[in-house]
Formats: structure tokens, sequence, C-alpha cells
């Protein structure tokens, strides 16, 4: 027997490439609507098996040793969701069907299975057919440059995106899609509070000109003020024990800026209409802004599924 259900009328995707980008680039954002009841879907691109372990005892998962390393990290993604509240998380493809490609320009990138090396139209297939079951009417991706770089969010960027214009031929499309983002002003404060500390995450850093990311405030869309959740994104963060260590200047920094740096989350459109806003430069406080919710199943509003997941 087939029995369908309806899901939440919010219903927001995220595309990130590894386990704990999720955690520390919006985790506030994701508790916040969870808690709210929105549907909330993360789809991880790669199982981390390339990132650089943290808790020594656990130094034999490493790819140059055991490779047991994403096998791991499914663990700790699992207990992060939970402390965010996100019941629904999907690997692209399924559980190690895309490798991490390691940083940019190592021989890691041409491995057969690394992300970077996915056709991009097969690998967006797969996350279209994540849209066509949940029909969200946001997305949450990386920028072109992956926020700083990385191949694997280039790639998570590349893939989402095509994966949107393929959905749009379909009428399924998200209504609005945002990039992460962090803005200059919010930099510049923070190279300015660290330029003395001994755990300084901008050393060696002299302008904000020359950080690989920043955005200039008038091209931010939404600021989500999520400082209500900050502890949930923070036991998120700790639930990456190998790649997070205990003493992140990321606790260095939320232990001095608390619920701020923790709870407040930025973006930038990239599709769609911009909602209402305020502030100088009209930023959103609520990603759904300006769309027409619960008004029929094409898309902009409840998407009736089957017990399967499949409409």
């Amino acid at each position: 027997m087939t029995v369908v259900t309806t899901l939440p009328d919010h219903r927001l995707l995220l595309v990130h490439a590894h386990p704990d980008d999720e955690s520390i680039g919006t985790g506030s954002t994701m508790a916040h609507y969870a808690a709210t009841g929105a549907h909330v879907t993360l789809v991880t691109c790669t199982l981390g098996e390339e990132g650089e372990i943290h808790v020594p005892e656990l130094a034999q998962l490493a790819a140059a040793e055991a490779d047991q390393l994403g096998g791991f990290r499914i663990g700790e993604l699992a207990a992060a969701c939970a402390a965010l509240g996100v019941a629904d998380h999907r690997f692209l493809g399924g559980a190690g069907r895309y490798r991490d490609s390691g940083m940019m320009g190592l021989a890691t990138n041409e491995h057969p299975r690394a992300f970077w090396q996915a056709d991009l139209d097969t690998a967006a297939g797969h996350l279209v057919e994540i849209m066509r079951e949940v029909r969200p009417q946001v997305l949450i991706t990386y920028d072109p440059n992956g926020f700083y770089g990385h191949p694997d969010h280039i790639q998570a960027h590349r893939v989402a995106m095509r994966a949107v214009e393929l959905a749009a031929v379909e009428g399924i499309a998200p209504a609005k899609v945002y990039w992460t983002a962090m803005p200059r002003s919010v930099l510049e404060a923070g190279l300015s509070h660290f330029t003395d500390s001994s755990d300084n995450p901008f050393d060696g850093i002299e302008s904000i000109e020359d950080l690989p990311f920043g955005t200039p405030d008038p091209e931010i869309a939404a600021r989500i003020d999520a400082t209500e959740h900050h502890a949930a994104k923070e036991a998120a963060m700790r639930a990456h024990g190998t790649q997070i260590p205990a003493t992140s200047w990321l606790y260095s920094i939320a232990g001095n800026f608390g619920a701020e740096f923790m709870g407040v989350e930025y973006f930038t459109l990239a599709v769609g209409e911009k909602g209402p806003g305020s502030g100088p430069y009209g930023w959103e406080d609520d990603l759904f802004a300006g769309i027409g919710i619960g008004l029929d199943d094409d898309g902009s509003g409840r998407a009736p599924v089957s017990a399967a997941g499949v409409r």
C-alpha cells in the first residue's frame, strides 16, 4: 500500500561538499528553519575522506593508512544533524559515490571517484531526483569559487546550479537560490579584533583584500539571525571532532563574540526575486521572503510524497 504524506509548506535544500561544511557555514540557519517546522534537506557530496584528522588515536583512519575516515565521518555528520534538528540528510548519489578530492592541485584531484572529476550532468541528475521528491522552494550552496577555492566546493556549486537548470525544464526548480557569503564589514571587524591575538585566524593577513572570500555589504541579500540556535551550531561543530579540534580558533571566536558569531549567517541571492528586507541594504531576514507558500503543487506550494519517497 502506498501511503501519501505531505511535506511542510516551507522546504529548504542545502548542498555542501563535505561533512562539517554544513555546520560551520549554515548550521544556525539549518537549526532555525528546522525549529520553525520547515523541511530541511541536507545533501553532502562526499564523505570527506581526505580530511585532516585532529584526534591522534584515530590517525590510522587517514587516507594514506586504512582509508576509513569517510566511514567514520558519516557518524559525525549524523550526530551533527541531530544537534541541528535536521532529520533529512542524503549523500549525493549515495554514500561513497563521490570521493573527497583534497585541496586544489593535489594528486587526489585525479582519483577516479574524486568529486572534482564527476560528470556534471550525472551528478546534477542525482540532485534533481531529490528535488522531484522534496520540491524545495529555496536552495543554498556556494558561490562559483566555492567560497574559498576548494575543488569540491566549486564542484558542489556547479552541480547545484546545473541541477537548478535541469529542474527548471521540469518546472520544479527552487524559486530562490542563495550562496553562502561573509560581508566585508564583518571580516574587517574580525581582522581588527584578532590582530594581537595568539590564536589569530587572520595571521599573515594585512588586508581583507588578501582573503579569498568576502562580499561587499551591498551585495549581501539576506542576514539570518538565528542567535537563539547558536548552541545547536556549536554542538554540531563539536560532533565533527576529527576535523574541528576543541582548541579550534572557531571556538575562540565564539567565546569572544558568543551568539553573534555562532548564530548569524549571510547569503547572496543568485536566483529569484529578493523579498522585503530592512536596514541600509534591505537585507532579508527570511530566505522564504517574497515566495508564495501553500498555493498548489507546482513547486511553490505543498509537495505530496509517497512513503517510499517518490511523488
